[in-house]
C-alpha cells in the first residue's frame, strides 16, 4: 500500500508541528485561564502525557512490527471488535483534523483575511495537504524536514525580540494556591501532547525504526521547549491574568516588537509559521486518516481516498463547528477528554492485552 520510507529524523520532524503548530497560538490563553501566573508550569506537567504515549506506541510496534494500530487492534482483540475500534479511531482522527483545520481558518480569517470566505481558507490548506499526502509519506517527511527548522528558528527569534518588553516579576508569586491550578491548566495541553500517538500510523514506514524512540523523544523535547518559551514570554509580557483575555495572545505579543522603530509589524511572521506548521500537521494527520481508512477497508491503494476524505474533513470543519466560540469550547473541553481516551487509555489497554497474548502464545 505504501512503498515509500522515511527516516527516524523525518518522523521526529513530522511530529513536532503535529503537536505545536496549533497549540502555541490558542493553548496559552486556555492555560492562563486556569493557572494564572503558573501557566509556565502547565506545559511541563502536560508533557508527561507525551512521554507515555510515545513509549506505548513504540512498545505496541515492537510487539506487532510492520503493523499500524488499525491492523494490530484486530490481532489483539479479534476481528469484529478490532474493526469496530478501528472505525472509532477513523472517526476520531477525522474530527481531530477537522478541528485543527477550523482553528487554522478562524485564526487566518479573524486576524488577516476578514473578507475572505471561510470555505476558501479551509479548502486551500486542505487541498495543499492532500497533494502532499497523495505524493506519499516521503513527500510529507521531506516537507517537514524543510519546514520545521525554519519554523523553530522564527519562533525563537520572535521570543528573543520580545525580551526588551518582558517583566520577569510577573511570574511571582510562584504557586500561591498550590499545584492544583497548574494541573487544571495542563488538562488541555495534555491532549495536544497525546497527539504523539499519530506515530502509531507512521512507524511501519520508518526505515531505521530502531531510532524512532530516540527521535520521538527529541521531538518531544523541542515541543516542550517551544511551549515553555511561548508561555514564559507571554507571562512576562502580559501577566497571567491578562493573557487569558486574548484569543491569540502570541499574535498580540508580536505586535509589541519594535526595534529602533524599524523592525516592527511582524505579525506576518506569525502567520507564515502558522501556515507552514499547520500544513505539516494537517498533512500528517490526514495521511494517518487515509492510510487507516484504506487498511480498515482492506484496499490495496490508499490514494483514491485522499481527496474525498479531504473534502469530508472540510465539510465536518464547517458543519460540525458552527462558530469560533464553539471551536474554542471544543478545543478546551470536549477534545481533551476524547483525546485522553483514544490516544492514551485505549492504547494502554491494547498494550496490556497484547503483552498477555504474547506471553500465553510463547507459553
Amino acid at each position: 500500500m505504501e512503498t515509500g520510507k522515511i527516516s527516524a529524523s523525518q518522523l521526529g520532524c513530522m511530529m513536532y508541528p503535529v503537536v505545536i503548530a496549533t497549540g502555541i497560538v490558542i493553548i496559552p490563553s486556555i492555560t492562563a485561564k486556569y493557572a494564572g501566573q503558573d501557566m509556565w508550569l502547565s506545559p511541563i506537567l502536560a508533557s508527561l502525557m507525551g512521554i507515555l504515549v510515545i513509549v506505548v506506541a513504540i512498545k505496541l510496534h515492537k510487539l506487532y512490527p510492520g503493523q499500524t494500530i488499525m491492523e494490530y487492534s484486530v490481532s489483539i482483540i479479534g476481528k469484529v471488535p478490532g474493526k469496530l475500534l478501528g472505525f472509532i479511531y477513523l472517526y476520531f482522527y477525522l474530527l481531530m483534523n477537522a478541528g485543527g483545520t477550523r482553528i487554522y481558518a478562524d485564526f487566518v480569517t479573524g486576524a488577516f483575511f476578514s473578507e475572505t470566505p471561510l470555505f476558501v481558507i479551509l479548502a486551500t490548506i486542505m487541498l495543499v495537504s492532500s497533494f502532499a499526502v497523495r505524493g506519499g509519506i516521503e513527500v510529507v517527511g521531506r516537507s517537514a524536514e524543510m519546514v520545521v527548522p525554519v519554523y523553530a528558528l522564527v519562533l525563537t527569534i520572535l521570543c528573543l525580540l520580545l525580551i526588551p518588553d518582558l517583566n520577569p516579576k510577573n511570574i511571582l508569586p510562584i504557586m500561591p494556591d498550590g499545584l492544583m491550578p497548574s494541573i487544571k491548566g495542563a488538562y488541555t495541553p495534555q491532549s495536544w501532547f497525546a497527539e504523539f500517538f499519530v506515530i502509531a500510523f507512521l512507524l511501519p514506514y520508518v526505515k531505521d525504526v530502531q531510532k524512532a524512540g530516540k527521535w520521538g523523544m527529541i521531538s518531544w523535547i523541542f515541543v516542550v521547549m517551544g511551549f515553555m518559551a511561548t508561555n514564559l514570554s507571554l507571562l512576562f509580557l502580559f501577566g497571567g491574568e491578562l493573557t487569558d483575555r486574548f484569543n491569540y495572545p502570541l499574535l498580540d505579543a508580536v505586535r509589541y516588537i519594535s526595534i529602533a522603530e524599524f523592525l516592527q509589524h511582524l505579525e506576518s511572521l506569525v502567520m507564515a509559521i502558522w501556515v507552514a506548521g499547520t500544513f505539516i500537521k494537517l498533512a500528517v494527520v490526514h495521511y494517518a486518516l487515509v492510510i487507516g481508512t484504506a487498511q480498515w477497508l482492506n484496499l490495496s491503494n490508499y490514494k483514491p481516498l485522499v481527496f474525498p476524505l479531504g473534502f469530508l474533513t472540510v465539510l465536518v470543519s464547517i458543519w460540525g463547528i458552527s462558530s469560533e466560540m464553539e471551536a474554542a469550547n471544543y478545543s478546551g473541553t470536549i477534545f481533551p477528554s476524547f483525546s485522553i481516551v483514544m490516544q492514551t487509555c485505549i492504547p494502554l489497554i491494547l498494550l496490556g492485552i497484547g503483552i498477555l497474548r504474547k506471553r500465553n502464545n510463547s507459553g
